[in-house]
């Protein structure tokens, strides 16, 4: 943080690398808050840490690295950072999708193979785009891709005021040449994306994933990437991070890999620490 300029609380202790387990309860055995990035904490983590009574989780989406239902059972509040990189992840989702659509990964491959092979692929103006989750980030997108002439089909769980919104999810997919997914990740949105929905879209569809990987079923998802009924997957979030060894996707040309990274610019970390620290300010004796 101090490399950024960003004030650090006396009160604050930055861990910088990977903790395992065993890590996070020495790290932990006598703090009451802790602010977690992208580190799950499971349950025998807090069992080991009696003396935690918060966790201040920095970004949406807590339940992919805590269990919320453990933590509040325990007496753990837990609190996200929503809103702080709405920009950054949106840009990000369009530069997955531009790659996608321009095949720019795979050319990169092949140049750096010493192989010159010209592709030809998507113009995007025209296109139709299934924006899923019109938060503050689906909203970006729906409005970027509007102003680049594209026909913005948007679904959210509740209704929206936003001219491209729809309020059934199978009229926003059906016939669109990107998807591009914005929900947080929770009983009802695990699996969303079905086989049977992952077949609406025109053959050969883009699909762009900055929000989670389970939104997706990914068995459906490899098998129609293999067969080209999905003609690109551009991808910021998995099942399991880091990818290991022999991991399918690693194996696919039409497949864009980012290494959940969407949020990362200087001014949405700024943005992050900030909000973090407000939240952290907020608790009760905090």
């Amino acid at each position: 943080m101090e490399e950024r300029g960003l004030h650090v609380p006396d009160s604050v202790v930055i861990n910088k690398g990977n903790p395992d387990d065993n890590d996070l309860v020495r790290l932990c055995a006598d703090r009451e808050v802790i602010f977690v990035e992208h580190t799950v904490v499971p349950p025998h983590v807090l069992e080991a840490c009696p003396s935690i009574r918060a966790i201040v989780f920095m970004g949406t989406g807590a339940g992919t690295y805590i269990d919320v239902v453990d933590a509040a059972n325990r007496g753990v509040e837990v609190r996200a950072v929503p809103g702080y990189g709405d920009r950054a992840v949106a840009e990000h989702s369009f530069a997955l999708i531009f790659a996608a659509a321009r095949r720019v990964a795979e050319m990169d491959r092949q140049i750096r193979k010493g192989n010159w092979s010209p592709l030809g692929g998507l113009q995007l103006a025209g296109q139709k785009i299934a924006v899923i989750g019109l938060g503050g980030i689906g909203t970006c997108v729906a409005d970027v891709a509007a102003a680049l002439g594209m026909t913005v089909s948007a679904w959210n769980r509740t209704s929206r005021q936003h001219p491209a919104y729809v309020a059934d999810l199978d009229q926003a997919l059906v016939g669109a040449n990107v998807v591009s997914l914005h929900l947080s990740l929770n009983a009802e949105t695990k699996g969303l994306l079905d086989e049977r929905r992952l077949q609406l879209p025109a053959p050969g569809f883009i699909l762009a994933n900055t929000a989670r990987a389970d939104l997706v079923d990914e068995e459906s998802l490899l098998r129609l990437l293999a067969s080209g009924r999905i003609g690109h997957a551009a991808l910021d979030v998995f099942p399991n991070e880091p990818l290991q060894d022999g991991n399918p996707y690693a194996g696919l040309e039409n497949v864009t890999l980012t290494a959940h990274a969407a949020y990362m610019t200087d001014a949405a970390y700024e943005e992050l620490w900030l909000r973090t620290l407000a939240a952290f300010e907020q608790l009760p004796n905090a």
